[in-house]
């Protein structure tokens, strides 16, 4: 019998029989959904296009936010970040703006996005004065939650005031965290800051799971690291990991995600078994 571990871009840390969610006859209202860690490059943006494509592929309504001023998400749908008239920022910092005039609808379908750019790094100094700051996000998102059933939040890669409004907007976080060991002393700092929040500002936040992502089976690390998340995070752990695969990249290039861009990927396919995780959660 063969001992070779399949390449990363056709693995998946686990095979689960998850079965697909039964269609919707009506919408909303939105379970709100950020991605969070403080930690850049751990897959966070690949994985908000890619779990929200695939959430709306089963029929779902999903809302992409992008809260990053690198405006990464919005890339990734083919926009121009500097060429957007109307972002984020200006429905947080302008009382007038409507975010139905904001929200972009994707060549996706079911799939939208709320873009952002560099202009939204002003606006954490524009809120750091006003009266219940850390509610802004929440309250510009609140006329949408009927109309859609999922809202997922790209963060910045900070635990800023942005991030606070994320943390404090949402009903659940999940966590991206590379299969590397560094990065476990992170995902513990960001457990304690999403307690706090929970504690004096969003009492219903709860963290829907931490996602392997990076994932490499041809590595002894890897299946190492992968096996202590586990230990320490128990059934927090989804039990999809994020295998390593050029498509993903590709995929961005392309201005699609990559259950559109290549839907018969090893990749797509680890994100619609996500998508069925976090839709049974």
């Amino acid at each position: 019998m063969s001992s070779q571990v399949p390449p990363a871009d056709q693995a998946v840390a686990a095979t689960v029989s998850i079965p697909e969610p039964a269609p919707l006859i009506t919408h909303g209202p939105a379970q709100v959904i950020s991605m969070v860690n403080q930690k850049g490059g751990v897959g966070k943006t690949t994985s908000t296009v890619s779990l929200g494509a695939a959430i709306a592929g089963y029929g779902r309504k999903v809302l992409l936010v992008d809260f990053d001023p690198q405006g990464a998400l919005s890339v990734s749908f083919g926009v121009n970040p500097n060429e957007m008239e109307l972002t984020v920022y200006n429905v947080l910092t302008e009382p007038d703006c409507n975010i139905r005039d904001v929200v972009i609808h994707t060549d996706v379908e079911n799939l939208d996005l709320l873009p952002s750019n560099i202009d939204l790094s002003a606006a954490e100094l524009q809120l750091v004065s006003e009266v219940g700051r850390e509610y802004a996000l929440g309250r510009v998102l609140a006329p949408l939650l009927p109309e859609y059933d999922y809202v997922l939040i790209d963060c910045q890669p900070s635990l800023g005031l942005l991030t606070l409004n994320a943390l404090t907007a949402s009903t659940g976080v999940i966590i991206p965290m590379e299969t590397e060991y560094f990065a476990l002393r992170g995902v513990a700092l960001l457990q304690d800051t999403i307690n706090k929040v929970k504690a004096r500002l969003n009492p219903t936040l709860v963290i829907l799971g931490v996602l392997p992502t990076m994932y490499d089976p041809r590595t002894l690390h890897s299946r190492e690291v992968l096996q202590t998340v586990q230990q320490a995070f128990g059934d927090q752990v989804f039990k999809t990991a994020i295998s390593r695969t050029v498509k993903f990249p590709d995929a961005a290039v392309a201005g699609e995600p990559i259950t559109q861009f290549a839907p018969t990927s090893a990749g797509a396919e680890s994100y619609r078994q996500l998508a069925r995780e976090v839709l049974a959660r």
